[in-house]
């Protein structure tokens, strides 16, 4: 096919152009040195991407809520429009949502708002423009944006970033852009993201995110299915995959790439420069009019689900869904507007992912904070050294980053002398049991002893300057489990970490933990303004999760049916996670429901708490997968940790400094994976098996017993598929690939293992 470019308007008439700068917007952060492992954080993803890919249901976190008890329903009074919750799911929702519409599957359908009558919910519903408008006025000549281009600092003002955005706009609708069509961005995160993000949708069209990890096809599926007029690519290599599929792309009228020189010159494929140019003599009115005639119910973002369990979905949020929960995290979580103190962050996490757009873009606009972007291999090793250099006031890390910051200062302080790791075993002693008596106190005023202030200045102190927190009082982990061994490390620290729940479709946040409400393991309480209630709960108080609020989304993308299915008859969006309340309403998530193993004597068994219970019992460990549904007993895969590659991703044969190591301790001379797997070396062997034997003693019954295991010739990886791009286990793919190792388990029948019956691999 050939990409067309729609005719110039009738009128040349300009205003608010951007900045000069803003048409060479460099953000690969330049060529020099990166640092390596010796700063904390290693290699957790293939090429530029990180922690997510953009919400299946089952693989998405996010944010925080306030509980409501799970025996009660919420009363009609509190929410006008709709009878008291049901617990009662029906069989065909189609009727019932058609005449409340609180969802619809039409790009341009609208929705009712879930208004409440006070408080958080009762908030004036606003769209994109309104917010970022609001934004320029209170925080103009603020920083918004920050950059490197060599060994410089690049900087956009509000004022400037608005002005951009809006040139942006108008270059699209001069390239086409059609109302409720899409605009792909595939990308690292930079400020031409941003810009194209926004840009979107001040056009009337739909932001999406492409993963940076997709292959070509998958691509193809985002963009036919969001009907993409425009793709927005970082570099050549993304490139290449879209000139694969532009013929199948019938809606394709432009292609624009924001980084490095153009190797070749096609019809309609743009510089940055180039594109920004091309709005020029599109008159303002044009596009304000198109502004004018948005509604806050109306869908302004897709996010793509991963697809782990099928083709992606994309999940439609409106402008209230992005600017109404930015308003409310920012106040729950108490960020301070930029008029008393600035906010900073750090962009690293992919785009694609609703937690990163939700914290990098919405929630920091909406205070007036500073996002400073990471180079492209953050991941890789160079995060520590832009943490330092910005010195964030808030940060976001999927478990993997802080597993790897934990492995590496693990492996540090192992080379340090006697003194040294004496005084830090001492401190670490001491935030701990500190910290714990905070959190049982809820933040309530704890003296603090001598030897605490003793133990922050000669180590937390030094840790925090280390890592670039030194100035962080929120740090957050979400999008997958932690375990409670990484999160008992940091608070041994004196860095507490804060768990956030949610997903795609409840636009990333519904619980948040905060300083001085939180315990281990719990993903914390609902936002205000926000519900939270379990689904036919059993006798221990599990069930399925739902969520309420205006955070929840309008819909799939032309998938009618699987929005039936998310949502109940209602309007709670059922989560398919398996949880509970304590005593306190704390959340605690405790399964998933799709996850659940059914063994074939008919016990029900999650499989994620056995899985970091092995993990956290053999530190040589690096990924675990259950085995047993229709089986007669538990099975287990085991990956041990090696060095990953850095330009690809992959997992390597090399074990790990700290997995030597820890050979090294048990009597093994084992340098590579290849040494370890299949039971090849007998003291790991032996070694693994007593973590197992360790975990089978604490079972709630035989059945949740596993029984036999073998450790696999490499590590799970995105590049190979295992993982998805939030690092979360794929359990299909893992099946299928495994399938023969997984069916050798269960060739003959065995007797459970037990500490005086260890039952070899096979």
């Amino acid at each position: 096919m050939h990409l067309t470019l729609c005719e110039p308007a009738p009128m040349s008439l300009a205003t608010g152009d951007p900045p000069r700068d803003v048409y060479n917007l460099q953000s690969s952060c330049g060529t020099g040195d990166s640092a390596s492992l010796d700063n904390f954080v290693d290699s957790t993803a293939n090429e530029s991407s990180e922690e997510e890919s953009a919400g299946e249901r089952e693989e998405e976190a996010g944010v925080n809520s306030e509980m409501v008890n799970s025996s009660t329903d919420v009363p009609a009074e509190r929410h006008p429009h709709i009878e008291p919750v049901s617990t009662h799911r029906p069989d065909s929702l189609s009727l019932v949502m058609a005449e409340s519409h609180l969802w619809t599957s039409r790009g341009d359908g609208e929705v009712k708002l879930r208004m409440g009558e006070s408080g958080m919910a009762a908030e004036p519903p606003l769209t994109v423009d309104q917010i970022f408008k609001s934004a320029v006025e209170k925080y103009g000549d603020y920083t918004a944006l920050g950059w490197k281009e060599g060994e410089q600092t690049k900087t956009l003002s509000y004022t400037e970033y608005y002005t951009a955005c809006r040139t942006a706009a108008k270059s699209f609708l001069k390239l086409g852009l059609e109302r409720y069509h899409g605009v792909g961005i595939l990308g690292f995160n930079s400020a031409e993201w941003f810009i194209a993000d926004i840009a979107a949708i001040l056009a009337g069209g739909f932001a999406v995110g492409i993963y940076t990890t997709n292959t070509p096809e998958a691509c193809h599926y985002v963009a036919e299915n969001c009907k993409a007029n425009i793709i927005v690519v970082e570099n050549h290599k993304q490139l290449q995959k879209i000139l694969q599929i532009q013929d199948k792309l019938p809606h394709l009228k432009a292609i624009i790439q924001y980084k490095d020189a153009l190797k070749e010159k096609r019809p309609n494929l743009y510089t940055w420069a180039d594109f920004l140019e091309l709005g020029r003599d599109v008159p303002d009115t044009q596009l304000d009019g198109i502004i004018a005639s948005q509604k806050p119910n109306q869908c302004c973002t897709l996010i793509y689900t991963s697809g782990t369990t099928g083709q992606p979905k994309g999940v439609m949020l409106s402008h209230d869904n992005l600017t109404w929960t930015a308003l409310a995290v920012g106040r729950h979580v108490r960020l301070t507007e930029a008029t008393k103190s600035q906010e900073i962050v750090v962009s690293y996490l992919p785009l694609s992912h609703i937690a990163a757009q939700m914290v990098d873009i919405w929630i920091t606009m909406k205070v007036g904070g500073a996002t400073y972007f990471a180079q492209p291999d953050a991941l890789k090793g160079t995060l520590v050294n832009t943490m330092r250099e910005v010195r964030p006031t808030a940060f976001m890390g999927v478990p993997r980053v802080w597993e790897k910051m934990q492995e590496k200062m693990k492996s540090m302080g192992a080379k340090s002398s006697t003194v040294r790791r004496k005084v830090a075993v001492w401190a670490k002693g001491v935030g701990l049991q500190t910290n714990l008596k905070k959190m049982n106190q809820n933040g309530a005023m704890v003296r603090t002893p001598v030897n605490y202030r003793l133990a922050k200045k000669l180590v937390f102190t030094k840790v925090r300057k280390a890592l670039g927190l030194d100035r962080c009082t929120k740090c957050y982990t979400g999008a997958a489990p932690i375990t409670k061994d990484t999160l008992e490390f940091f608070l041994s620290l004196d860095i507490p970490l804060y768990e956030l729940y949610g997903m795609s479709e409840s636009t990333g946040p519904h619980t948040i933990s905060l300083s001085d409400a939180f315990r281990l393991t719990s993903c914390g309480k609902a936002i205000p303004g926000c519900e939270t209630k379990i689904h036919s709960p059993d006798e221990k108080g599990n069930g399925e999760i739902c969520f309420w609020g205006r955070h929840v989304f309008m819909g799939y993308l032309n998938m009618a049916d699987k929005t039936e299915d998310a949502l109940d008859e209602e309007g709670w969006l059922h989560t398919g996670d398996l949880g509970k309340h304590d005593d306190n309403s704390f959340l605690f998530i405790t399964g998933r429901i799709k996850e659940l193993i059914i063994t074939a004597g008919g016990e029900n068994i999650p499989p994620v708490p056995i899985e970091d219970a092995v993990k956290e019992a053999i530190a040589l460990v690096s990924n675990a997968m259950l085995i047993g549904d229709k089986r007669k007993f538990l099975s287990m895969l085991l990956t041990v940790k090696c060095v990953m590659n850095e330009d690809t991703g992959a997992p390597e044969d090399e074990l790990t400094p700290e997995a030597i190591e820890m050979c090294r301790k048990l009597g093994s001379s084992a340098t590579r994976v290849s040494e370890v797997a299949g039971g090849r070396d007998r003291v790991v062997h032996a070694a693994i098996q007593e973590g197992i034997n360790h975990v089978n003693e604490n079972a709630p019954s035989n059945a949740q017993r596993i029984q036999k295991w073998i450790v696999l010739g490499r590590d799970f990886s995105i590049v190979e598929g295992e993982l998805g791009p939030t690092m979360k286990l794929k359990r299909p793919v893992v099946t299928k690939m495994y399938k023969e190792q997984i069916e050798n388990f269960y060739k003959e029948v065995v007797t459970p293992t037990t500490p005086d019956n260890p039952t070899s691999p096979k």
